[in-house]
């Protein structure tokens, strides 16, 4: 069985996420998923369309697993810590907007 990492915060897991991110075609398509579920959502809010959020995961992790799969070539975060993860991914998000992790 595979050795999971424990963490006790998120300031905590954060280093941990981005080495985990460390190829930029990975990090292009979280950020590419992320864009979708941050449209997704306010279009599900604005029109009131909530069947829509049944796309949310779909539009979120296609992309971040083809990155992880693919490029990275490791198994996501998610599958350990779902809602770090998750947290991470928009970390991300506001880090890559704000230049401090590169595209």
């Amino acid at each position: 069985m595979e050795n999971i990492k424990r963490f006790n915060s998120f300031a905590e897991f954060y280093p941990y996420y981005l080495s985990e991110h460390s190829n930029s075609t990975c990090r292009r398509l979280h950020f590419i998923g992320t864009t979708l579920v941050i449209f997704i959502l306010a279009l599900t809010i604005g029109k009131g369309a909530w069947l829509w959020l049944l796309a949310l995961p779909l539009a979120g992790y296609t992309f971040a697993w083809i990155g992880h799969f693919f490029f990275e070539k490791n198994r996501p975060a998610t599958f350990q810590h779902p809602l770090y993860s998750l947290a991470g991914d928009f970390v991300m998000y506001r880090d890559m907007i704000l230049g401090r992790v590169p595209f």
